[in-house]
């Protein structure tokens, strides 16, 4: 119903000859659906969705013209990635997943690899959840071992996320681990072993698709390992990357250096590591 067009640094326009009186005044109207140019219609959103938004658009505000980015992967990234495209940064893209990188063509960003780019200035991501100190848990969308590489690759981490993120201690949110599809049944043993040793004995742990496994851009699958609380992030994220036929976790320590939560009324708040 809502015809009205933002385009990021841009003035308002209207699109056709379709354009509601007053939408200022209506209630959480945001941009949602993105155009071929980035664009998005203003539409109503659900809190969550106007608090990643919010944590986007603050993002922005860390990118500069001529810079190399890793653009991150998920449903907070994505808003990223739209706001990016419809800005008028100018800027060459390293995404972290084929999902990334069709959005990222789609708006017309500047790509290139990230053996070509070397190092980076910055990568924008999202997170499934994060404690005080900056660590993570990552691979909710599936993208965890490429998005870890850019991320190391980058002098600066920012990530953006809306308040349910935010935890005191990692591991509501189910621990990704990726695994070669060799052996795939005896790493997951193996996986269980470690987690035995280092206090999470009996944990549940899911191969993500089930019968149908899900498949990463690398080939690979993924163990998602319902542990609780994990209680020393960086032990067991060195643990598991010992244990053959794991290629990486989706614990991400020591990696972001500020973490942009959005809020729904369209504000955002910064944190870096206590």
């Amino acid at each position: 119903m809502l015809s009205r067009v933002f385009k990021q640094g841009a003035p308002e326009r209207d699109i056709k000859d379709d354009v509601v009186e007053g939408w200022r005044d209506l209630p959480h109207l945001h941009m949602v659906r993105a155009s071929n140019r980035g664009e998005r219609m203003v539409e109503e959103l659900p809190p969550a969705e106007l608090a990643k938004r919010a944590s986007a658009v603050r993002a922005l505000d860390y990118v500069e013209d001529g810079m190399i980015v890793g653009l991150g992967t998920g449903s907070t990234a994505k808003w990223f990635v739209d706001l990016l495209g419809a800005s008028d940064k100018r800027i060459t893209g390293v995404p972290t997943s084929s999902r990334t990188k069709a959005q990222a063509e789609g708006l017309g960003i500047a790509l290139t690899t990230l053996d070509a780019a070397g190092a980076l200035d910055l990568t924008i991501d999202g997170a499934d959840e994060f404690d005080g100190a900056l660590n993570l848990i990552k691979g909710g969308g599936g993208a965890l071992l490429q998005e870890k590489i850019v991320a190391s690759a980058s002098r600066q981490m920012v990530v953006i996320s809306d308040p349910s993120k935010e935890v005191e201690t990692l591991g509501s949110f189910p621990l990704p681990i990726e695994i070669v599809r060799f052996g795939a049944e005896s790493t997951t043993r193996l996986v269980r072993a470690c987690l035995n040793a280092h206090g999470y004995g009996g944990c549940p742990i899911d191969l993500r698709g089930g019968d149908t496994p899900f498949v990463t851009d690398e080939g690979h699958f993924i163990l998602d390992c319902r542990l609780g609380t994990i209680t020393d992030p960086a032990a067991l994220d060195v643990a598991l990357n010992t244990v053959p036929g794991v290629v990486e976790t989706g614990l991400f320590c020591g990696i972001a250096s500020t973490v942009i939560v959005g809020q729904p009324d369209g504000t955002a708040r910064l944190i870096n590591p206590t």
